[in-house]
């Protein structure tokens, strides 16, 4: 799946920002509906991520980068190890719905391949796939990695099919909304961007390092203040 005359260095450029503003999203976002005891926000924030993840798809037509991205994210998240002196994994669960939703949705835009160009369903049928499995891994690896009081809530019997009943097709959900949505988006800009990279080269650069660098901060900033 690859995209005619783009560069190793425009991927770079594209997984470095979009997982930024994913990783933005999951902590000042994030911070700001859990204050506001916003429900489903880990569900919300998952749909936004792969939501980030189909703009780089549609940018770039590989899936490989969408991995890099969600580790990006991740990366971007775990500064609160840092700066607030936590334990590693204090922040497991989180880092890893992002990771899940990343290598989730990574093959299933390698499956989908080029029916990604042509039409919205398999857009749609992408995006609720990656969610529906990410989901589904979810529940198998963070029971054993990091199991929280809600992932135990559903250690029992027909455990699994209540959590897919109650969190799975939510995800699956907002994955079928958000990946199209995207998906739009990366290819409405997709013009601009590489005529930015070619006629001004020097504000491509500054503007990409620009969003890098205030994600950061920000969030750096966020996490400090204890959001």
């Amino acid at each position: 799946m690859e995209s005619p005359g783009i560069r190793s260095r425009d991927v770079l450029i594209i997984m470095l920002v979009l997982g930024s503003v994913w990783g933005f999203f999951e902590v000042v976002l994030g911070g700001a509906m859990k204050s506001a005891s916003i429900p489903y926000k880990g569900d919300l924030l998952t749909g936004l991520g792969i939501g980030a993840m189909a703009v780089a798809v549609a940018l770039t037509r590989r899936a490989l980068p969408l991995v890099g991205i969600a580790v990006i994210a991740v990366a971007l998240k775990q500064l609160a190890v840092p700066i607030l002196h936590l334990q590693f994994m204090c922040k497991a669960n989180s880092c890893l719905a992002v990771a899940l939703a990343g290598g989730s949705l990574a093959g299933t835009v390698a499956i989908a391949g080029r029916r990604l160009e042509r039409a919205i369903p398999p857009r749609i049928l992408a995006g609720f796939s990656a969610g529906l499995i990410a989901s589904g891994a979810f529940y198998f690896i963070g029971m054993r990695a990091a199991p929280c009081r809600y992932l135990l809530s559903f250690n029992r019997p027909g455990g699994f099919v209540a959590f897919m009943g109650a969190e799975g097709l939510i995800w699956a959900a907002l994955g079928g909304v958000f990946f199209p949505a995207g998906y739009r988006l990366g290819l409405g800009v997709k013009a601009n961007v590489y005529a930015l990279r070619t006629g001004r080269p020097v504000l491509y650069y500054t503007a990409s390092a620009a969003i890098i660098a205030t994600a950061w901060v920000v969030s750096g900033f966020a996490i400090a203040a204890g959001l």
